[in-house]
């Protein structure tokens, strides 16, 4: 089955919530018309990215913009897919959460790997996530991450042999290391065999200019579609899993896979 997919690459204003949710909605409204069937949205699309404004920022998971993503969801009728701060008490977590056309919460990603060099530090701020993240929807079964955990390949193959067939990214990836985003984005999907659907941000936070460049890749690798680099977007491509299917059984480098010798990431042992 085929369905369209919307990537909402936007310019997340720091500290902003009310006005990055409103975008939110407003992106979610525009994918549904265009007969999208699922949108995503990039890392910290409520509070953008700048740390010192995410502790201060950041929201419970019952808090407002979960609230209106959800209600977006819902009144849009469409899969929303969005980058979220989670506060959890005396932690807080750089989260996704996937919620369904009737506003259902049918999942939540916590990210795993926090990017530690300088300035950054995020574990400063975040406590890391401990749990892969699974869902089916549309058919397919998808596999979430964020930003920094693209450079994990362990990660979106342990999503693969739980069954991905669409991998998702909701990133702040910045424009000093766009070549990276491209290159990993792609051989994420190659490794994997299946569609990887990477939403980053434009704009700038912190010191950091955001590369934009949302992409939608396809499970031998092709960029089927890309965003510009520098301003916001709403890019609209196709996916179907018969095309996961049909790359895996012309190549079944699964079959061929050595379990034995470097084990079964994120797999029971």
């Amino acid at each position: 089955m085929t369905i369209r997919i919307g990537l909402a690459q936007l310019d997340c204003a720091a500290g902003q919530v009310e006005e990055n949710c409103r975008k939110i909605e407003d992106y979610a409204h525009r994918a549904a018309a265009q007969g999208c069937a699922a949108v995503l949205f990039p890392e910290m699309a409520d509070t953008g990215y700048e740390i010192g404004v995410i502790r201060e920022r950041a929201s419970s998971w019952e808090g407002f913009p979960f609230r209106r993503a959800q209600q977006a969801a819902a009144v849009a009728k469409i899969h929303l897919i969005c980058g979220l701060s989670e506060r959890d008490g005396a932690r807080i977590f750089n989260s996704l959460a996937l919620f369904s056309p009737a506003g259902a919460l049918l999942g939540r990603y916590r990210k795993a790997h926090l990017f530690t060099p300088e300035p950054v530090r995020e574990e400063r701020c975040f406590a890391p996530g401990d749990g892969l993240t699974t869902v089916d929807a549309e058919g397919m079964r998808w596999g979430f991450s964020i930003c920094y955990d693209l450079r994990f390949p362990e990660l979106c193959r342990a999503l693969a042999l739980r069954g991905a067939e669409v991998l998702v990214n909701c990133s702040a990836w910045p424009q000093v290391r766009r070549e990276h985003w491209q290159i990993l984005s792609q051989a994420r999907a190659i490794e994997n065999q299946a569609w990887f659907l990477a939403v980053n941000r434009v704009g700038e936070d912190g010191g950091f200019r955001f590369a934009g460049l949302s992409r939608i890749v396809d499970p031998e690798g092709k960029v089927v579609a890309e965003a510009a680099p520098d301003r916001e977007q709403l890019l609209i491509g196709e996916i179907d899993g018969e095309a996961v299917r049909r790359c895996r059984a012309k190549l079944p480098v699964f079959a061929s896979r050595r379990g034995d010798l470097y084990g079964n990431p994120g797999l029971p042992a």
